[in-house]
């Protein structure tokens, strides 16, 4: 089991930027995709970012050219970072890493407590 701890969230004005990281422990690590969900009360919670182990990434539509994910294997860390933030970025915003066989089930995987990121004037 893969434990993961968030941080960098926080509360930004629209147009700003934050860098989200997450620690993992565990030393499947390198192996595992490593993703960014996000979720708003009342709502389900949504894939924002993904990155496999080789460097491939996958964006939600909605953030395409705004935010980027990256990993350092060396740290057992994975970013994100988000640039030109909308009212509309704001959630909760969780970890994930996940072996690669249950690549197309959204809930498998280890997940981090969440990090609240508020986009607000």
């Amino acid at each position: 089991q893969v434990q993961l701890v968030e941080s960098g969230g926080g509360l930004v004005q629209p147009g700003g930027s934050l860098r989200l990281s997450c620690a993992a422990s565990g030393s499947i690590f390198s192996s595992n995709i490593m993703g960014w969900y996000r979720q708003v009360p009342g709502k389900q919670r949504e894939l924002v970012a993904e990155i496999f182990s080789g460097g491939k990434t996958n964006y939600a539509d909605s953030v395409k050219g705004r935010f980027a994910i990256s990993r350092d294997n060396a740290k057992n860390t994975v970013y994100l970072q988000m640039n030109s933030l909308k009212p509309e970025d704001t959630a909760v915003y969780y970890c994930n890493s996940k072996n690669p066989l249950h690549l197309f089930d959204p809930q498998a995987g280890s997940w981090g407590q969440g990090t609240q990121v508020t986009v607000s004037p």
